[in-house]
């Protein structure tokens, strides 16, 4: 039997691209699960193969996003699966919430409107347009004003695009669907805006209760996109690595939390949440486990089994679309595959308001609290944490250092891939760190105060051309934590 079974209900299979593409889109955005589409496989389910996808993806994404009504950017996906030796287009089409969608040429009427029936697609009668635009969701972001009086700007969001190629013109923020059918910005937008309102909450507790709040944090009131990035930095730092040299000098690190599973429940988090209650997302830090929330609970007609078998179905697809634009989302529904290749079911909590992804944190101890205020870090393992005590004084050659960062893996890799010079986009890359001011406050500053590293061109700090290297004093610190690296193992 051929890997993409037969046709169904949630599944289609075409040789080549042809002019009914739109057709089956709006059948799969109107259903009540949404579907795939593979483009190259024939209809017994065998692999014909695309001979130049790239012409013909770009085609399929210009046509459905310029062809169907309403707006569906965020609600597909569209990109290349290789299956014996060739290349076919995979379409996903997540069930839309703002139904009925129809051809935009033929407008709300049966011409336009197509539901899927089985493994076929059935033009739409008015009694079923009618029932379906009487229930349709109207307070998705799009539809919502922004809740400001004040002049929005999105310098924020126009340098994440750029960074990634794209080009920003009059028609940016139009094209991204932040303006609402009258014209005004809409709460997608104000969500994006370099000012407003929203936080992440980031709660971290000394034990395994509520009880011993140590940290109340909060990330936001800017972009959310740099909202996101602030919060992926701290779960870096907060999901500890263990470390141990195996000879030859190389080491085996292993996180507390699969890195990968616990930014993907994050990105959920972030993009699904219900925020036209104005309910922000919350992580919570315990010593044992981390815990991400969102509001909202499931969408509407997606069931939870559904869910978990990875069907999407994203309850604010303007930022879906952004997120996956700027690399933040892959394939719709590929994150929940993600996190259960690593964890089962048990972790999710799923009630009617309310969305947790709960981690079990793996072979940790209470974290310990100190009266340091730079950097805001923890000690990545009680290997780090001995170091900084035994050796800083020696390393900066005094008996009292005035100036006391913890000893992290991160500090560890900064001071490793400084050496003799390396810009600020070098360091702050090795570290895996997204947020440009949290690195500069977090790391960059503090290690300049305690002497460690310098800046070589000390009389112009600002300088496109400036990089950091290693002092004496840094040099003998980062020789030490070798020593005891290698001692260990």
């Amino acid at each position: 039997m051929s890997r993409f079974g037969i046709e169904d209900n949630t599944t289609e299979f075409k040789v080549e691209l042809t002019d009914h593409l739109e057709k089956e889109v709006v059948a799969f955005l109107n259903s009540e699960k949404g579907g795939d589409i593979y483009i190259g496989v024939d209809d017994s389910g065998h692999v014909a193969g695309v001979s130049n996808p790239d012409p013909v993806m770009l085609a399929i994404s210009d046509r459905i996003k310029n062809n169907i009504l309403p707006s569906c950017l965020g609600l597909y996906d569209v990109y290349p699966e290789e299956c014996d030796g060739k290349t076919v287009i995979h379409i996903i089409i997540s069930r839309g919430t703002e139904k009925p969608y129809y051809l935009k040429r033929y407008g709300q009427s049966p011409a336009g409107c197509y539901i899927r029936i089985g493994s076929g697609i059935q033009q739409m009668n008015l009694t079923m347009i009618n029932q379906l635009y009487a229930s349709r969701v109207r307070n998705s972001l799009r539809n919502i004003p922004a809740p400001s009086n004040l002049p929005l700007t999105f310098q924020q969001l126009k340098i994440y695009y750029q960074e990634k190629g794209f080009q920003i013109n009059e028609s940016f923020l139009n094209n991204l669907d932040l303006y609402t059918p009258d014209g005004v910005l809409n709460y997608a937008a104000y969500l994006l805006a370099d000012n407003n309102t929203l936080s992440v909450k980031v709660a971290k507790y000394a034990g395994t209760d509520k009880c011993d709040l140590i940290e109340n944090e909060e990330y936001g009131f800017c972009s959310l996109i740099k909202a996101t990035h602030r919060v992926l930095d701290k779960l870096n730092i907060e999901n500890r690595t263990r470390t141990r040299i195996t000879g030859a000098a190389e080491r085996e690190q292993h996180r507390q939390v699969d890195a990968r599973a616990l930014r993907e429940a994050l990105i959920n988090a972030l993009v699904h949440n219900d925020y036209s209650s104005e309910v922000p997302p919350v992580v919570e830090i315990y010593a044992n486990r981390i815990s991400i929330t969102s509001y909202g609970g499931l969408v509407s007609g997606l069931s939870c089994e559904e869910c978990l078998a990875g069907r999407s179905m994203p309850r604010n697809r303007e930022l879906m679309r952004i997120f996956r634009d700027l690399d933040l989302v892959e394939q719709l529904g590929s994150g929940m595959h993600r996190i259960l290749s690593v964890y089962d079911r048990s972790i999710f909590h799923i009630s009617e308001h309310f969305f947790e992804v709960c981690f079990e944190r793996e072979n940790i101890e209470a974290p310990q609290v100190t009266g340091q205020v730079t950097p805001q870090v923890t000690p990545q393992d009680n290997l780090f944490q001995n170091i900084y005590l035994r050796e800083l004084a020696d390393a900066l050659g005094v008996s009292t250092p005035q100036v006391t960062p913890q000893v992290t893996e991160q500090v560890v890799t900064i001071l490793t891939t400084a050496g003799t010079g390396a810009s600020r986009e070098t360091l702050q890359e090795a570290t895996a760190m997204r947020d440009r001011e949290h690195f500069r406050k977090g790391y960059i500053d503090p290690l300049l105060a305690a002497g460690w590293i310098e800046r070589t061109i000390p009389d112009k700090p600002t300088s496109r051309l400036q990089k950091y290297r290693l002092t004496p004093a840094g040099q003998k610190l980062l020789q030490s934590i070798t020593r005891q690296l290698e001692e260990k193992s």
